[in-house]
């Protein structure tokens, strides 16, 4: 199993929910006020049989009019039709974007050849246009011309690869267990997001149920722990590939 990080920038969020690239190295924090800072890293997972991307980002573009996302996955030595599976921990925008490009005016599904899993109430709940958390549009462009799969509670895609309704960040959200060729990795999701919210235990505001999600990232933090799976993590800052260990009740994130 191969892991790419195909991080895609730090950004601004205000009370509009608009996302504004941030350079920490440039930028004064102090002239964004009331804004929540955050770190967005799809990822990208090759096992022996398929090349998955997990969560695609917010879809935002370089200066040559691709897709970042698009750009890292060529830059590991892919192409965007290779991937053969999406795997969607939810759909809020910062996670959703990249499902999409825009070419010539219509929006497109970004991974043509591959099939798409997400939560059924996740979709519906997006598609219905009832939260500003969500782009609508997004979903309808994916209607008819992707290949989605939408799932129920917990289970199996295929061997080595199961997902679990989870439901702390947000009502549907889902999580993944991804085994190939003796190695193993997690990916939680904004159930756990950061490093940060492992080793500091605090109920986040932005879940929907925060202290459910505050109890998951516990135990997703000590099976990955126990059963030495690597972990994903979406919202990180620096460490976006890490082993966890779990020791006199505190955790410990090193880069894998």
């Amino acid at each position: 199993m191969k892991i790419f990080a195909l991080g895609e920038g730090s950004y601004s969020v205000d009370a509009t929910k608009k996302f504004i690239p941030f350079n920490p190295e440039t930028d004064n924090f102090r002239e964004r006020p009331a804004s929540l800072f955050i770190h967005v890293n799809p990822f990208l997972v090759k096992t022996d049989h398929d090349l998955i991307v997990l969560d695609t980002g917010l879809g935002y573009k370089n200066n040559q009019d691709e897709l970042f996302i698009h750009q890292h996955i060529r830059n590991a030595g892919f192409e965007p039709e290779d991937v053969s599976l999406v795997l969607m921990s939810h759909l809020h925008y910062d996670h959703s974007g990249g499902l999409v490009v825009e070419r010539n005016g219509k929006l497109q599904p970004s991974f043509p050849q591959a099939r798409h899993i997400i939560q059924r109430g996740e979709w519906d709940f997006a598609i219905s246009g009832k939260s500003s958390s969500y782009h609508k549009e997004i979903f309808e462009a994916l209607q008819g011309s992707a290949n989605i799969s939408l799932v129920e509670g917990s289970g199996e895609i295929q061997p080595g690869i199961r997902y679990e309704l989870s439901g702390g960040h947000a009502p549907f959200h889902q999580v993944f267990w991804i085994e190939s060729e003796g190695s193993k990795c997690f990916f939680g999701g904004d159930e756990l997001p950061e490093p940060e919210q492992l080793i500091r235990k605090f109920v986040a505001k932005y879940d929907y149920d925060g202290r459910k999600a505050m109890q998951l990232r516990e135990e997703y933090g000590k099976i990955a722990a126990e059963e030495n799976w690597t972990c994903l993590f979406y919202h990180a800052k620096s460490v976006c590939v890490g082993k966890v260990t779990y020791e006199d009740d505190h955790f410990k994130v090193v880069s894998a």
